[in-house]
C-alpha cells in the first residue's frame, strides 16, 4: 500500500500511540481511571520516539510503505510495553 502523503502515516502514528498509550494506563491499578493529560503526555512521547525511528536513514532504505508502516506501529507497542515495565 502506498501512502499518497507522508501525513496520512503519520496520523496513524499519532492515532495508534494515543492508543497504545491509554491501553497502558488501562492496565495499572488505578480505582479513578487514568487522567486524559498524562495519557496524552505519554502519547507524544511514544508518537515522538517513533518518529524519530520513522526518519532514521538506513529505515529509509530497508522498508516502504505499508511495511515501513507496521514496523513502527510494532515499535509503537514496544515502547508503550517497555514504559509499563518499567514504571509499574
Amino acid at each position: 500500500m502506498y501512502f499518497k502523503s507522508k501525513k496520512t502515516s503519520l496520523i496513524i502514528l499519532f492515532i495508534t500511540s494515543l492508543l497504545s498509550s491509554r491501553a497502558m494506563f488501562f492496565f495499572f491499578d488505578d480505582p479513578e481511571g487514568p487522567n486524559l493529560l498524562i495519557v496524552t503526555v505519554m502519547a507524544v512521547v511514544i508518537y515522538f520516539l517513533s518518529l524519530r525511528i520513522y526518519s532514521f536513514k538506513p529505515l529509509h532504505l530497508s522498508f516502504t510503505g505499508i511495511k515501513k508502516l507496521l514496523l513502527l506501529i510494532f515499535i509503537q507497542i514496544i515502547i508503550a510495553t517497555t514504559f509499563y515495565f518499567c514504571l509499574k
